[in-house]
């Protein structure tokens, strides 16, 4: 009986890692991207040690690790006083072959990627082509097309959407998208000012009530890099006061000089949503990445849980394609919202609070709190074995 090939909706970097993790091990994968190319989100630029060694079991990492900038130690700071806590990801060196942070755009990854399914013939990329619908039953899914060419449909013995927080797939499943938005939109710039100049590491938050702010220096043309920093926002405010000169500089010059301007590259503003879909399956039907879950961008989270969710679903959809039960997908439902949940929304969330907190004295034992622990080389380990995600990895091959 001919296998019907597996189909893909999102060519996102988790939709690609997704395909080349099942391509590898032989599957018949046909990836749908809406666009006419690949992405090019800016969003995401933060890989963890455990994400690196996944790509790098799947060929991508010596690629990425070489467009990419190497952040071993990052910083958490008070506007006011200064550096809080400075941690070292070098501790994690016998747990890890990657202990650092690797800063590098998210559409990199999803090139390398697209490039490495070049080599599979059982994959098809096909770009202007977009889930509409499906409808499944107990031997496949016959998912409904948007073509170039017009309305079409293909056979597929799983569908498994990636198709982001907009999701498609997501939304014609029976399941709810729990959770919440945060009232404030927040604005991303970046600036080719090099803050290594005052003492920043290349990963940084910075506390404070009403500015506190996150900052990321991602490869550029050339060192130093370019820095990425996400604020908060007035939600009165409109987009255009947002992105506006005047409120830009107002933002940088808040942490650095006051009577300088800086180099604005670019800028953006996008609303931030804390979500987990309540079930990642329905029968033949998956979803991972952003169309499962979304979260803020405080601690790097979101894309590495995306390809944590990719790698997990590829390797139980191979097992399943070569005759184990069905029900093994249950495991990575199970697997990857529970850890989802445990570890990537509670940090991202408390992440969130600890920067933005108003309580003085609430605040300055939050903030003493993490100089203990960064003092502490035993509080310290344990702290960045659950920043890097080491541990919600552990913890998700721990689920039955």
């Amino acid at each position: 009986m001919k296998k019907h090939p597996v189909v893909i909706s999102g060519g996102g970097p988790v939709g690609l890692v997704t395909a080349l993790a099942m391509a590898r091990q032989g599957v018949e994968v046909v990836l749908l991207e809406s666009e006419a190319a690949i992405p090019q989100d800016l969003r995401a630029g933060t890989f963890h040690p455990p994400t690196v060694e996944m790509l790098d079991a799947l060929g991508l990492g010596k690629p990425l690790l070489e467009q990419g900038i190497k952040v071993p130690e990052w910083q958490i700071r008070d506007r006011r006083t200064g550096v809080v806590a400075q941690f070292d990801l070098g501790v994690l060196a016998d747990v890890t072959s990657h202990p650092f942070r690797l800063h590098c755009e998210q559409h990199k990854l999803s090139t390398i990627a697209y490039q490495a399914l070049q080599d599979y013939p059982n994959v098809r990329v096909l770009f202007g082509h977009r889930c509409t619908g499906f409808t499944q039953d107990a031997d496949g899914v016959t998912v409904a097309l948007s073509t170039p060419d017009g309305d079409n449909e293909i056979r597929a013995s799983f569908l498994v959407g990636t198709d982001g927080a907009r999701s498609t797939v997501r939304k014609a499943m029976q399941v709810e998208f729990e959770g919440f938005t945060w009232p404030e939109r927040f604005l991303v710039f970046a600036t080719p000012y090099d803050l290594r100049e005052q003492g920043f590491t290349g990963n940084a938050y910075i506390a404070d009530p009403d500015e506190w702010c996150a900052i990321f220096i991602q490869p550029h043309k050339g060192p130093p890099g370019i820095w990425r920093i996400a604020f908060p926002t007035d939600p009165e405010m409109s987009e255009e006061q947002i992105l506006s000169d005047a409120f830009v500089q107002s933002r940088i010059q808040g942490f650095l000089d006051p009577s300088r301007e800086y180099e604005i590259a670019y800028r953006s503003v996008y609303r931030v949503h804390q979500r987990v879909a309540s079930d990642f399956r329905e029968g033949r039907v998956l979803i991972a990445g952003d169309a499962a879950h979304v979260n803020n961008p405080l601690g790097g989270m979101g894309l590495n849980s995306g390809i944590h969710d990719g790698v997990n679903l590829a390797g139980k959809l191979v097992d399943v394609l070569e005759g184990a039960s069905l029900e093994l997908l249950d495991r990575y439902t199970r697997q990857r919202r529970l850890t989802n949940i445990e570890y990537v929304q509670a940090i991202t969330i408390r992440n969130k609070r600890l920067l933005e907190e108003r309580d003085p004295e609430v605040r300055r034992e939050r903030l003493d709190e993490l100089r203990m622990t960064a003092a502490d080389p035993v509080k310290a380990r344990e702290y960045l074995l659950n920043s890097s995600m080491i541990n919600s990895v552990r913890r998700a091959s721990e689920i039955q």
